[in-house]
């Protein structure tokens, strides 16, 4: 494997903390934004809350749309966001007919609904292809029916050489999602394409949340002493998300430059007086998150705060993408132990923000 230099490795890790400094900047300069109807599938998630706060800080965006099934949910945003432009709409991924009715006049659909829950899934796995697999195939047929301008799904490192079947569901979902621009042809209006990204620091369920729980009994439990991770700020998504919607073509899937910590270190620092008991791998677990593989390497390009995978096949626009972007280095795979991703336990709390 092709290890850049230390100094490439912290120019690289660097990259993103510099270009998302300025929130202010980020949110007032989305002109694509402006004057659209924006909807959010599984929007009382915790992305969605966030996109929700994100896009009403955009005082062009003409409206929001929150689609969920969880009416409890919804009452509570509705009390939490006041802005006459967010509306609520009840619903699931599942029903092709009630996606058609909410996409009435969206130009853009950010699609994070789904069913994440590793073992629940494998325990589950109809109802994980049900709503991840076949829930993503009716939001990209509502959106071509509607003439919806921009889809973007929201992936998961998970989707990346899946050994777990909520990877593998979100795989599908790429693919799925990549291929679906051949229905506009070349002329069409639908472009829909992918985030792909790792840890999301200030998500609900996230590591962080469990350290604090656990923090209180005094032991924290470990998988594997090894085990490495990628890490990023919601606040940070909202932003790339809000950049990759002004920019997309279609079919790409954009990956977050990010920064890996040992899960260890992370635990040591938020924790320190804690034990750490080590339990043994999970089922499903990985020890190291992949967000580009060997083989998608090739036609990655180097965005500069974000790297993007080209569609392998593309027949639905003759145009080269990204032309005069910088090539991914040759035999690198974006994984977390990487020496050029993989940073010390002295920068845990930079990283963390704490």
């Amino acid at each position: 494997m092709y290890c850049p230099s230390r100094n490439d490795r912290f120019e690289t890790c660097g990259v993103l903390t510099h270009a998302l400094q300025s929130d202010r900047v980020a949110r007032m300069s989305a002109p694509y934004l402006n004057g659209k109807i924006v909807l959010i599938t599984g929007g009382t998630g915790t992305f969605g809350r966030a996109m929700v706060r994100h896009l009403l800080s955009m005082p062009k965006v003409k409206r929001v749309i929150v689609f969920s099934r969880d009416e409890y949910k919804q009452s509570e945003m509705a009390h939490e966001f006041k802005d006459k432009r967010v509306d609520f709409f009840i619903g699931d991924i599942r029903d092709r007919t009630r996606l058609i009715r909410a996409f009435n006049q969206v130009d853009v659909v950010i699609h994070a609904a789904a069913l994440k829950q590793v073992p629940a899934l494998e325990y589950n796995p109809s109802e994980a292809i049900e709503t991840n697999i076949m829930g993503t195939k009716n939001v990209i047929d509502a959106a071509h029916d509607r003439n919806v301008e921009r889809v973007l799904v929201i992936s998961s490192d998970k989707a990346v050489q899946p050994i777990n079947l909520y990877g593998a569901t979100k795989m599908c979902a790429e693919r799925l999602a990549i291929a679906a621009n051949s229905y506009r042809g070349r002329t069409g209006k639908t472009r829909i394409s992918v985030v792909r990204y790792g840890n999301v620091i200030g998500s609900r369920g996230s590591l962080v949340e469990l350290i604090e729980k656990q923090k209180q009994t005094g032991t924290l439990t470990l998988t594997d002493g090894r085990m490495t991770r990628f890490w990023l700020h919601i606040e940070d998504i909202m932003k790339l998300v809000t950049k990759i919607l002004g920019s997309m073509e279609g079919g790409e899937i954009f990956v977050p430059k990010m920064s890996s910590l040992r899960v260890e270190d992370v635990m040591r620092e938020l924790a320190p007086t804690c034990t750490i008991k080590t339990i043994g791998m999970r089922p499903g677990e990985k020890l190291h998150e992949v967000l580009i593989t060997e083989h998608e390497a090739p036609r990655t390009k180097d965005l500069g705060d974000m790297f993007v995978v080209v569609p392998e096949f593309h027949p639905w626009t003759a145009k080269p993408y990204y032309s005069k972007a910088k090539t991914f280095p040759e035999n690198v795979i974006y994984v977390s132990n990487a020496p050029q991703f993989l940073l010390s336990r002295t920068h845990v709390k930079k990283i963390l923000k704490i």
